[in-house]
């Protein structure tokens, strides 16, 4: 299938060190650009079965970036022919086309293939996706953290990459384990690259498992007999959560204890090999430190945010690396999915890292911080703090797997669109037979109604003018929305069970009734809630339902820190007005 000559390699390497200063620019986490920040943005996590309050494994993923695609697709299952095969393409995770000429996956598919196939089985799974597959018909849901890798690992000659992984193992695979036995597997067959270092959440309804996989280098190609990827993979205790904050956290392995580690053949060889790590040095391996070592402080709130919020107990110091923190930790008590969607809003609310409070979240205690995060002023450095959820945030999902119910009833993908704190979450179960086309459709750069995206940036936008007011409206239409549709979770299961019992497909056809009218519902909603809230607080006022205006002033600390940093004179003083 492959037959690379002396001259394409040759060719290759030419493309590759012309291109190399971009391409390290997203792997390598010791640059201050701007772009490095933005792409190694998404935060990804796991609940164990046992640490939540239903029995289900949890996964999350706040899909960061700010110009990604921010579609979704449903999947359907097929039959296959003897003798079929799957295109491979070239997917990357930040490219997007202009609406008039195709949404992203219609340019995929017309521009983007790689001259690879694959051999097809008798039968795909059906899955949701967006920018990676989120959730399969058999409840193997997922979450992604980009966590980089050493510079020179980099492989962008591989045929591989880490959305095409996802979308092979969603249609394939039926567990956690299968999913990363063969993600591993192909990657170190047809070779892994395009990304760099990167982390998938895997869950199915009995374990949750951290998955990292890395690239060998530009000069692997097929014929060298050498595995393509390097991969390694940790199961959390049931009764545990665990956070990946865009840094390796898999440390040390233990190869022998199969029901907890998962590994290429080469996971410890290729560090030896390359002087990663010493096996004389007395040592034990690290993996995370063998293949991602690195340390920034803008990501550090992230891992301790989430535990600090769902463990506090633990008292873990909030200036610790995230490199030194818990690979998991078991919760105070056990978490529900509405205590999850809080986490993701998080902005470290009443500690050292209070991104509501200071001059920099203005007179209204908005959190948001634009960027870049690192900035420098008179030779010196600082940085914003990183909550787990931006105001960049193409997307947030939440899946559940639930082991008690039939697939179809027992997986759910929440997703909200747009930023944590403005968004709502809207249940998707496994089951369904389509999503709504306003998820299919939408871009950054072209405002469009019929898109449900900008439904949530347009009440997002309105926000902002007077955030500590406004996101209390937010929080009203998200009670009666979002708490309305997890109260609702139970009778919608029990009826859509009812049904399965009688004819799954039914039951397929009425929880696609139910989530396709839940997420208009929705929509409707939120643009309404923009409507309202730019009449609410038009020009700096606050506008009431019984047709009164009333001033908001700014508080005294501000105002204060206006006459301290303007040098501001009293009224007396500028016109020399005797008293």
């Amino acid at each position: 299938m492959f037959n690379f000559s002396r001259k394409a390699i040759f060719i290759f390497l030419i493309l590759f060190f012309v291109t190399s200063c971009f391409a390290f620019a997203l792997a390598e986490p010791e640059f201050e650009s701007e772009e490095c920040i933005d792409c190694l943005g998404c935060t990804s996590f796991l609940v164990g079965k046992d640490a939540s309050l239903d029995g289900s494994t949890m996964t999350v993923h706040p899909c960061d970036c700010g110009t990604c695609d921010f579609t979704f697709r449903k999947v359907p299952a097929v039959d296959h022919e003897p003798g079929a095969t799957r295109k491979i393409y070239a997917i990357s995770q930040y490219e997007t086309w202009d609406p008039e000429i195709g949404l992203k996956w219609d340019r995929v598919l017309e521009e983007k293939f790689t001259g690879v196939e694959i051999p097809q089985p008798a039968h795909t799974f059906a899955y949701i996706h967006g920018m990676f597959g989120y959730i399969n018909e058999h409840q193997l849901a997922m979450g992604e953290s980009t966590v980089s890798c050493r510079r020179e690992m980099q492989s962008p000659n591989a045929v591989m990459n880490l959305t095409e992984l996802t979308r092979i193992a969603m249609e394939r695979c039926k567990t956690a384990r299968e999913a990363i036995q063969l993600m591993g597997e192909l990657g170190e067959k047809y070779g892994y690259g395009l990304d760099g270092g990167e982390q998938l959440s895997i869950a199915d309804p009995y374990e949750a498992w951290h998955f990292e996989i890395m690239p060998v280098g530009p000069l692997w190609t097929p014929e060298s007999g050498e595995p393509g990827a390097i991969w390694c993979a940790q199961r959390i205790p049931d009764d545990h959560i665990s956070v990946c904050p865009n840094e390796s956290r898999i440390g040390e392995i233990d190869l022998e204890n199969t029901d907890y580690f998962m590994a290429s053949s080469n996971v410890i060889s290729y560090a030896v090999e390359h002087e990663y790590y010493d096996p004389n040095s007395g040592e034990p391996f690290s993996w995370k430190k063998a293949y991602s070592p690195w340390k920034k402080s803008y990501i550090n709130p992230r891992a301790w945010g989430a535990y600090h919020f769902l463990a506090p107990s633990l008292n873990l110091d909030p200036m610790t690396p995230n490199d030194e923190l818990p690979f998991s930790v078991k919760p105070d008590k056990k978490v529900s999915v509405k205590d999850i969607m809080e986490v993701t809003r998080y902005h470290y609310e009443g500690t050292i890292f209070d991104m509501t409070q200071g001059l920099a979240a203005g007179p209204f205690g908005n959190p948001n911080r634009w960027r870049p995060l690192n900035w420098t002023v008179d030779g010196k450095t600082y940085s914003w703090e990183r909550p787990i959820g931006t105001q960049q945030a193409e997307y947030v999902t939440i899946t559940q797997s639930r082991s008690w119910l039939p697939d179809p009833i027992g997986g759910i993908v929440w997703i909200g669109l747009g930023t944590t704190d403005t968004t709502c979450f809207i249940p998707f179960y496994a089951g369904i037979n389509e999503i709504p086309y306003s998820f299919q459709i939408g871009d950054h750069w072209t405002f469009n109604r019929d898109a449900a995206r900008w439904a949530f940036d347009y009440a997002d936008f309105h926000v902002q003018v007077k955030y500590s007011y406004a996101i209390q409206d937010v929080k009203d239409a998200q009670f009666k929305w979002e708490d309305g549709a997890i109260a609702n979770t139970s009778k919608i299961d029990k009826e859509a069970y009812d049904l399965y019992i009688q004819d799954p497909e039914k039951a397929k056809e009425f929880l696609t009734d139910y989530c396709m009218e839940n997420a208009a519902e929705v929509i409707d909603a939120w643009w309404n809630l923009g409507d309202q809230l730019l009449v609410k607080y038009n020009i700096g006022f606050i506008y009431t339902e019984d047709r009164q205006r009333k001033q908001v002033g700014y508080p005294e600390w501000w105002l204060k820190a206006i006459i301290e940093y303007d040098n501001k004179k009293t009224v007396e003083e500028f016109y020399n007005i005797e008293k």
